[in-house]
């Protein structure tokens, strides 16, 4: 997942002070819910500031973490989704995580696993 400020900030410096406490608030919630709605152990959350910032546009990357998974510092065994239904039903994973009541990870959501 990708959290990205509504208002344009191209690097964490430029956000405005009194946005950064409520933006990280966000980043954390959608991290508690990747977790869950994942089935992960963890997440890793990390945003670049200009170097190996492909975007223009500060966003912090939420990516779901479970031992073994292959994560090498930043690097991620980036594949694609087998169809846009399959990335359809990740992201409504994600999305009735992040509606539904805040906890640590658990068991994997009912046709995930890990």
């Amino acid at each position: 997942v990708l959290v990205v400020p509504r208002r344009h900030a191209e690097t964490l410096t430029d956000l405005p002070a009194d946005e950064v406490g409520p933006f990280f608030g966000r980043v954390q919630r959608i991290a508690g819910a990747v977790e869950r709605g994942m089935g992960a152990a963890g997440s890793f959350v990390g945003a670049n500031n200009r170097i190996s910032q492909s975007v223009p546009h500060f966003h912090v990357h939420v990516v779901p973490r479970n031992r073994k998974d292959g994560l090498r510092g930043f690097f991620w065994p980036r594949t694609r989704y087998a169809s846009d239904a399959e990335a359809a039903r990740v992201a409504g994973l994600v999305r009735a995580a992040l509606d539904g009541p805040a906890g640590p990870a658990g068991s994997p959501p009912h046709g995930l696993s890990t």
